[in-house]
């Protein structure tokens, strides 16, 4: 096999492997099934996100330093055959509280996969082929996402709720024959000692911050509990903190972190997946309400954001190795604000391709942003800490994902306890819904604009 040809085939298989995250998705679809098998309270059904995104969240950063020291390849084979266990093991639960620790069992499995993926996909590659790799790379990863809400419906519909899950062991199982194509890349942090005590310390600060942006939401568990549980995740940060400034080999370095440029790309990141997860917090509700769609053609709607960054990411990786990602990250963000400005034009009589056009905006935005936040975080750092690059691009995607969810939420319901008395429950929801992604979308505007004090992190000349 050619070198061209056997990089290409390892590119294939991580991503396919790194395909059993985002086709989690489908879980979504099922959750009245689940509910209704258990014989749960609909609030339940949090749980089984929670238990999955906390354990998967908190873990990464730890689980992309152990792929620096002992081997990506071996960690993303271990989150394979863990997957693989705890997938047949959720749909197989005898009971509710089985399914939520099998489904923490996933979160690890999915920590494992998730933190090497992207140190594993451009292991083979040259450093400037880097944004290449990972704009293939992240074109799967949205391929999963666009797949993921449909397939389950099919599957739930002809084989109950335990197909949601079933149908990925085949997917783990065939990754894992294939795990020879995929390149093995030498490990100069082989035989440094490992900080475990850091170790916990960052996951259960990580934890106790995601869980505490869920307990904030409406619904949740109220402000104080969770601003009592958000003080305990900063003092075990801080701590954290003095951990990795005493010990030899510190978990993530954070010197780059000193770098203001590094530190708002970082702050980039949570605030796009922040404003751009508002699509499928709302927009689904959109289209319930306001729409006389079909379901199947409501969810092509909702899937041509995820098309357009299936379609952009691989040619945002091209064009930051000609541009700059740097630039290219710049005008994924300017996109994402755009599109979602967009959303919040929408009236209640805006038809479906306008509609898919403006979703295609913004995903077309993500992917940019996407491929090229990646390549800028894997280059920024030194190349012996790919893992921790990997992991904290997927870490600052999950918080701005969970705080979307917290945050977003709170301003609909707010602009919708606001709206006139006299209006309909859809005119309510309409004002409320136009409103939430107008501020969204201008909230990052002000927040690129103000990350133009520092113009380098975007304009500056590109950085190997």
């Amino acid at each position: 096999m050619k070198l061209a040809d056997r990089r290409f085939a390892g590119l294939l298989v991580v991503g396919l492997g790194t395909l059993l995250g985002p086709l989690d998705s489908a879980v979504n679809i099922a959750f009245p099934h689940i509910t209704g098998s258990f014989g749960v309270p609909l609030q339940m059904i949090q749980w089984v996100v929670i238990c999955y995104v906390l354990t998967y969240g908190s873990l990464m950063l730890v689980f992309g330093k152990l792929g620096d020291m002992f081997g990506y390849r071996r960690i993303f084979r271990a989150g394979l055959i863990l997957s693989t266990g705890a997938l047949a093991l959720c749909a197989l639960a005898p009971s509710f509280g089985w399914l939520l620790l099998f489904r923490f069992l996933q979160g690890v499995g999915t920590a494992l996969v998730l933190s090497c993926g992207p140190a594993l996909a451009t292991a083979g590659y040259p450093e400037h082929e880097r944004a290449r790799a990972l704009g293939a790379y992240t074109m799967m990863f949205a391929l999963g996402s666009v797949v993921g809400p449909s397939l389950g419906g099919l599957l739930v519909e002809a084989f109950g709720w335990g197909a949601v899950f079933w149908f990925r062991v085949p997917i783990a199982l065939f990754a894992l024959a294939l795990m020879g194509l995929v390149p093995r890349p030498s490990q100069s942090l082989a035989g440094r000692p490992f900080d475990a005590f850091g170790a916990v310390l960052l996951a259960v600060s990580l934890a106790l911050l995601m869980l505490s942006l869920n307990m904030a939401r409406p619904g949740g568990a109220g402000a104080a509990a969770a601003l009592g549980v958000g003080l305990v995740a900063g003092l075990g940060f801080l701590a954290f903190l003095w951990q990795e400034a005493r010990f030899a080999e510190p978990l993530i370095r954070l010197g780059p972190f000193r770098d203001i440029e590094f530190s708002l790309l970082n702050l980039a990141s949570i605030a796009v997946y922040l404003v751009s997860f508002s699509v499928l917090l709302l927009v689904p509700y959109y289209l319930d309400r306001l729409t006389e769609l079909s379901v199947t053609v409501a969810g092509l709607v909702l899937a041509s954001g995820f098309i357009g960054a299936v379609l952009s990411a691989p040619l945002g990786g091209r064009l930051a190795g000609r541009l700059g990602s740097n630039r290219i990250g710049f005008a994924g963000a300017v996109l994402v604000a755009g599109g979602t400005l967009l959303v919040g034009l929408w009236d209640g009589t805006t038809g479906p391709s306008v509609m898919v056009a403006t979703l295609l905006v913004q995903g077309v935005g993500l992917g940019f942003f996407q491929v090229a936040y990646m390549d800028m975080v894997t280059g920024r750092l030194p190349r012996e800490d790919r893992g921790v690059a990997g992991s904290l691009t997927m870490l600052t995607r999950t918080i701005g994902v969970v705080a979307s969810a917290t945050g977003l939420t709170l301003i609909f319901d707010t602009l919708e306890l606001a709206a006139a008395a006299g209006l309909s429950a859809e005119a309510r929801f309409l004002a409320s819904f136009q409103g939430t992604f107008v501020l969204a979308g201008l909230a990052l505007v002000i927040f690129l604009a103000l990350s133009l004090f520092k113009p380098r992190t975007w304009f500056g000349p590109p950085r190997p």
